[in-house]
């Protein structure tokens, strides 16, 4: 059972004053202002954003300094090396920096460590190989806020480091040349939520606001930055909401070979949207770094011509395949290994150890877990003689502090309030289950282990028209910040026409009252067919769902995507 919350809504008097200045609905107009949006200047912002808009990059705390760094290395020949995560998020900045520097310097080249022989983030290893081939600067992004030995070893090496990461960090921040996180303690930059590929981007911009570039020659560059930003899950909204906006046009015209390639092999045609890069383009370049090599996925994403980006992207897209089974197979354990436990469901928390399971895929297992039982769940493996994991969060509770309240058992750790990685040492894999259980239980709320469907508005079915739905759009993109508008109309009732399709999908028509009898508004409620019987009774029942459009035989039509169903 899912709780329904409805959302504060919006002060009447300014919604009024808004929605007369706006010319659109009150309806509409109260999802503004539950946004923050009250005036009309504000709304401009919000649907009109623009590039000007974005901030001036020298704002962020040692930008200057990681500035006159890469000039030094470029002004005297040094060799660059770009170091970027395996995953989404460091390669696309690994992708961006690399081909920036790259288009008017030869002396760089980049680094993806191997998931499984160096683990997450900067490793001696890396370092070594830095040293080895006579790099002087490393340009680490997306990760290193936390790698205070590995920049101290780097050091003695005459190596420098700037470090672009978004990462919280620790207490004590590492000796680099230039460490750029917002979430710096002593960093005013205005913005705090950029992905790693944003930071990248800043870099980017930095240097190119210093030496005069044009901003037009960075607009290419911004179709990384909108990946990065949907697939890792960081909000869109402030400077993410403009980066993004601006990214997708760039994808959606001028779509990279690599890019390209990846849609060609999934058989995607249409404009895309966030949605479609976190479901369709996020998991295949993560799967490079999963289940084969994360330096594949930079060559597709720098691929320069189309027949290079189809073996890249081929190749990727196998890793893709098989990244799914090994997923089904994990999943499958997890879940018998919970079914089980006969004390499981006593507990507030899951955490599932088991040697063999592949390290590439345990974050998407903790994800599928935490959606499944609604837990906070750390999944573990084993890992060159070390137990490393993942963990996912349920809404509003914070994994990371209850990661660092069991420090004192863990190797190292890092991470966001609602996914981490971990490592420890074996022999502290049953003290880790006890102390996290008991750390999470003494803090979480009750409400917060059932999952909560936030309502933005109370609507009838006769409000969501054309017009509506145009405005509707305009609120894209969105994410974290600014999720699709979720409404609530009650009193429904099928038409006569609903029924079971696909893998137990409930396909429904339904009608509210006698504007929308004669032509009911479909709708679709995916994994819903348990529902079925009682909806086909024609009772009425009270659904929230976000609106959509629905493209069948080239036909386009407006289709409610229903997240729960409540009988009466």
């Amino acid at each position: 059972m899912k709780r329904w919350t409805i959302k504060e809504q919006g002060d009447k008097e300014t919604v009024e004053r808004l929605s007369k200045e706006l010319n659109i609905s009150k309806i509409l107009t109260n999802l503004l202002v539950q946004r923050g949006v009250t005036t009309f200047d504000e709304a401009k912002f919000f649907f009109r954003p623009s590039i000007t808009d974005l901030h001036d990059p020298f704002l962020m705390k040692d930008m200057d300094k990681a500035i006159n760094r890469l000039e030094q290395a470029l002004e005297e020949g040094q060799r660059i090396l770009v170091y970027g995560d395996y995953d989404v998020d460091g390669t696309t900045a690994v992708a961006l920096v690399y081909s920036f520097i790259k288009s008017f310097y030869e002396n760089v080249e980049f680094y993806i460590p191997d998931r499984y022989k160096e683990g997450y983030g900067i490793s001696f290893a890396g370092i070594d190989y830095a040293a080895e081939t006579n790099c002087s600067l490393i340009i680490a992004l997306d990760c290193g806020i936390k790698s205070i030995d590995k920049v101290d070893y780097a050091n003695e090496k005459n190596i420098d480091f700037i470090i672009c990461d978004h990462h919280r960090p620790g207490d004590e921040l590492p000796k680099a040349v230039a460490v750029l996180d917002p979430k710096r303690e002593d960093c005013n930059y205005p913005f705090d939520e950029l992905s790693g590929c944003g930071l990248g981007f800043k870099l980017v911009q930095a240097y190119a606001q210093r030496n005069n570039i044009p901003f037009e020659e960075l607009e290419q560059y911004l179709d990384l930055v909108a990946i990065s930003t949907a697939a890792d899950i960081v909000p869109i909204f402030g400077e993410n909401r403009t980066l993004v906006h601006f990214g997708l046009q760039w994808l959606n015209a001028h779509r990279r070979p690599g890019i390209k390639a990846i849609l060609d092999l999934s058989n995607v045609k249409k404009a895309l949207t966030v949605s479609d890069v976190v479901f369709i383009i996020g998991p295949r370049i993560n799967a490079a770094g999963r289940v084969q090599d994360g330096k594949q996925a930079v060559d597709l994403l720098i691929s320069a011509n189309r027949t290079d980006a189809l073996g890249e992207g081929k190749t990727i897209n196998d890793s893709n395949t098989e990244r799914r089974e090994l997923d089904v197979q994990i999943t499958q354990h997890a879940v018998q290994i919970i079914e089980d436990d006969l004390l499981s469901s006593k507990r507030k928390s899951m955490v599932l150890f088991h040697p063999g399971w592949h390290k590439g895929v345990i974050g998407i297992v903790a994800s599928r877990m935490t959606d499944k039982y609604y837990k906070p769940t750390v999944i573990l493996t084993e890992s060159n003689g070390f137990v490393t994991g993942s963990a996912r969060s349920v809404k509003d509770f914070d994994i990371y502090n209850a990661i660092e309240s069991c420090s004192d058992l863990l190797e190292q750790f890092g991470g966001h309030m609602y996914a981490a990685g971990l490592t420890m040492k074996p022999e502290n894999v049953e003290k880790f289950q006890q102390r996290f259980e008991d750390v999470v239980s003494s803090t979480i709320e009750e409400r917060m282990l059932t999952q909560e469907i936030e309502i933005d508005a109370i609507i009838n079915l006769s409000d969501i028209t054309p017009s509506f739905f145009n405005v509707l759009k305009q609120f894209a993109p969105f994410g974290p910040g600014n999720m699709s508008p979720v409404f609530m109309s009650e009193n429904v009732r099928d038409t006569g026409y609903s029924r079971i399709v696909g893998n137990n999908h409930l396909k429904l028509n339904v009608a509210q009252d006698e504007s929308t009898r004669l032509q009911g508004m479909d709708a679709i409620a995916f994994q819903a067919g348990h529902h079925y019987e009682v909806v086909k009774r024609k009772i009425p029942f009270d659904i929230c769902y976000t609106i959509e459009e629905n493209v069948y035989n080239e036909k386009t039509t407006l289709q409610l995507n229903v997240k729960d169903i409540r009988v009466k």
